[in-house]
């Protein structure tokens, strides 16, 4: 009974992330609303800012992958980091950045894919004037998060 209800709840729960991407890409969402609840600001660890998360759905032994929405406010940004199994960045509302070591910083907005390549060292925040949004699915099978430096506010504010 208890595995039975737990599957329910993650499928309703697997449910709602489709609808919020269905919705995404169809506009159905409004600028500045969403679906999912706020979540929890983030103690200021690993990025400069204030940063929203909500985990959507933990990883675990069914689905190795972790989903989880994250509100960045204006000027709010990642640390550099790597995920050793990749993330993709489904960009919901806002402008942001992102950026992989050695390349030049991309602009992304509501409706952009963002594909963060296993062990690739990057960074992603919001631009100066605009908070982001974005649903973050994260594989859990080959580790967690490697969290580097700082991004300086020369790489931030560069072209």
């Amino acid at each position: 009974m208890v595995k039975q209800l737990k599957k329910q709840r993650t499928m309703k729960r697997l449910f709602y992330v489709g609808f919020v991407l269905f919705a995404a890409c169809t506009d159905i969402i409004a600028q500045d609303v969403t679906i999912f609840p706020k979540g929890e600001k983030a103690p200021n660890v690993n990025h400069v800012g204030v940063v929203w998360r909500s985990q959507l759905i933990p990883s675990d032994s069914v689905f190795s992958f972790g989903i989880s929405e994250v509100a960045y406010e204006p000027g709010a940004r990642l640390n550099w980091h790597r995920h050793p199994a990749g993330q993709i960045l489904l960009i919901t509302n806002g402008t942001g950045y992102y950026q992989e070591k050695g390349k030049p910083k991309q602009t992304v907005r509501k409706g952009d894919i963002i594909k963060c390549q296993p062990g690739v060292e990057h960074w992603h925040g919001a631009t100066p004037q605009s908070g982001v949004t974005y649903i973050a699915t994260t594989p859990a099978h080959k580790g967690s998060t490697v969290w580097l430096h700082a991004v300086t506010d020369k790489e931030y504010g560069s072209k």
